[in-house]
C-alpha cells in the first residue's frame, strides 16, 4: 500500500504548546525521503546585505517541491538559509529535477551556491535515529509540520558532512533541471517592529531524554509568554505595518525567479525582456493591491478587506524541528530579560540558544490562492535565523555539544 498519504491523514493539533507532548508524534515511514537544502557560504552573503536573497532561495526549494505534488500534503520547514522537506518515494525523480533547477536558479540569477541532498529515512533509522512528526494547525489554509527525535537533524548533518555528503547530494548529471516556482511572491516592504525590535530565537534542549527535553521547551515557551505577553503583543507582523512594496530592486527578485536564465527563452535579451515585462506586471498589481487594501475592495475572488487577516493567520513565525525557532516583536528590556533567562539555563546545562536582533522583519510568501492556501515565511532582517544559528553553534562548541 502506498504511503503517499501518510502526512495528509495525520490529525492536527491546534495549540503550539502541544509540540511538547510526545503523544502527538508518529514515526515517518522508512520509505520516505528527507530533502535538505541550504546556502553554502550564507554568512558571507548576509554580511554583504543579501539576506533577503538567501531567504528567497530557501523558499524556492520549498515551492518547487510543493508544485510537483498532486492531491496529498508534503511536510516542510523553512530555516532562513535553507529548508527541510519530506517526500514519499513516488516524488523522488521529479523532486531531483526540481532541486537541480533551484540550484541552477541560485547560481545563475543570484550567484549563490545551493547545497541539495536527499537522505532515505531508512538510512536515518539504520543509524539509530527516528524522525517523528506531528501536524500543527496554524489556520484553515496552512498546517505546519513539527519534528522531534533528532532524525531530521541527523539527515541534515549527513548532507553537510563532507565525509558522507557524496552519497546523498543530488548531482547535476542525474536529471535534467525542471521546476515550477509558481506561487512564490516577494511583494511586501520590510516590516518595522511594533515595539522597536524583532528577535530571531533558536533554542535546543540538551537532554537526550525526550520527556525532559519537552519539559525544557514548555518552560521556555511559558517564559516567552511571561515576558512578552499574549501572541497579539509579540506577533512580528502587525497589520498596520504591512505594506506592499514598489521598490523595483526588491520586486525584481521575484521576476528573476519566475523568468530565470535558461528558461523559456534561449536569448539573454529575450530573458531580460521577460523579466522586465514581469516586473512591470507585478508593480501594476501592487499599485492596484495597495489601492484595494486601502479601500477594502472585493475584486473578483479576492476580498482585500480581509486579506491582511488571512495573511496574518498563515504566517510561519514559530516552529519546531528538533530546535525551537521563533521570530518575535518586543523591546530591548524584554530581550534582556529573555537573554538573562536563557543564559541561566545555558549555564545550568539545560539548553543552548542563539539570538539575533533587528528592527524589522522580512517575509517571503507562497500564495497559491489569494483568499485560500498560502504560507508566509517570517524572519528577522539582516541575518535572522542564520545568524542566530551561528551564535548557537558557538555556544555548542563551548560545552562540546
Amino acid at each position: 500500500m502506498s504511503s503517499d498519504y501518510f502526512y495528509s491523514q495525520l490529525p492536527a493539533v491546534a495549540d503550539f504548546l502541544e509540540i511538547t507532548n510526545s503523544q502527538n508524534y508518529v514515526s515517518v515511514p522508512p520509505d520516505w525521503q528527507v530533502i535538505v537544502t541550504d546556502i553554502v557560504g550564507s554568512t558571507k552573503a548576509i554580511e554583504s546585505g543579501r539576506y533577503k536573497e538567501v531567504n528567497l532561495i530557501g523558499a524556492c526549494s520549498i515551492v518547487a517541491i510543493l508544485n510537483i505534488t498532486t492531491d496529498f500534503e508534503v511536510p516542510f520547514v523553512f530555516g532562513g538559509d535553507g529548508a527541510s522537506l519530506l517526500i514519499p518515494p513516488s516524488l523522488v525523480p521529479q523532486a531531483k529535477e526540481a532541486l537541480l533547477a533551484t540550484k541552477l536558479l541560485a547560481k545563475l540569477e543570484f550567484q549563490l551556491g545551493l547545497r541539495v541532498g536527499i537522505v532515505p529515512v531508512s538510512v536515518v533509522n539504520q543509524n539509530g535515529y527516528d524522525i517523528k512528526i506531528a501536524k500543527l494547525k496554524i489556520s484553515e489554509h496552512y498546517h505546519q509540520a513539527v519534528f522531534t527525535s533528532y532524525g531530521l537533524t541527523h539527515a541534515t548533518d549527513l548532507v553537510k558532512n563532507p565525509d558522507y555528503a557524496d552519497s546523498y547530494l543530488v548531482k547535476e548529471l542525474e536529471f535534467q533541471p525542471k521546476a515550477d516556482f509558481s506561487g512564490l511572491e516577494c511583494r511586501w516592504q520590510d516590516i518595522p517592529s511594533q515595539h522597536g525590535e524583532i528577535v530571531s530565537i533558536l533554542v535546543l534542549a540538551t537532554s537526550s531524554e525526550q520527556k525532559e527535553a519537552n519539559w525544557i521547551y514548555r518552560q521556555v515557551l511559558n517564559k516567552f509568554s511571561e515576558i512578552y505577553g499574549k501572541e497579539i503583543d509579540f506577533h512580528p507582523i502587525p497589520v498596520a505595518n504591512l505594506k506592499l512594496s514598489l521598490d523595483e530592486r526588491k520586486l525584481m527578485q521575484e521576476a528573476k525567479v519566475r523568468f530565470p536564465k535558461g528558461a523559456r527563452s534561449e536569448s539573454p535579451v529575450g530573458n531580460w525582456l521577460q523579466q522586465q515585462w514581469y516586473l512591470s506586471k507585478i508593480k501594476l498589481e501592487n499599485y492596484l493591491g495597495a489601492f484595494s487594501l486601502n479601500f477594502k475592495l472585493k475584486v473578483s475572488a479576492t476580498d482585500w478587506g480581509e486579506y491582511k487577516n488571512i495573511f496574518l493567520d498563515s504566517t510561519d513565525y514559530k516552529k519546531f524541528d528538533d530546535i525551537l525557532r521563533m521570530v518575535i516583536a518586543g523591546n530591548s528590556e524584554q530581550r534582556q530579560q529573555l537573554t538573562d533567562y536563557l543564559e541561566t539555563k545555558y549555564q545550568e546545562g539545560k539548553l543552548v540558544y542563539g539570538l539575533h536582533n533587528s528592527d524589522r522583519a522580512i517575509v517571503t510568501c507562497l500564495v497559491f490562492e489569494r483568499n485560500g492556501r498560502q504560507v508566509h515565511f517570517v524572519d528577522g532582517a539582516d541575518g535572522g535565523y542564520a545568524l542566530a544559528a551561528k551564535a548557537m553553534k558557538q555556544r555548542m562548541k563551548v560545552i562540546n555539544y
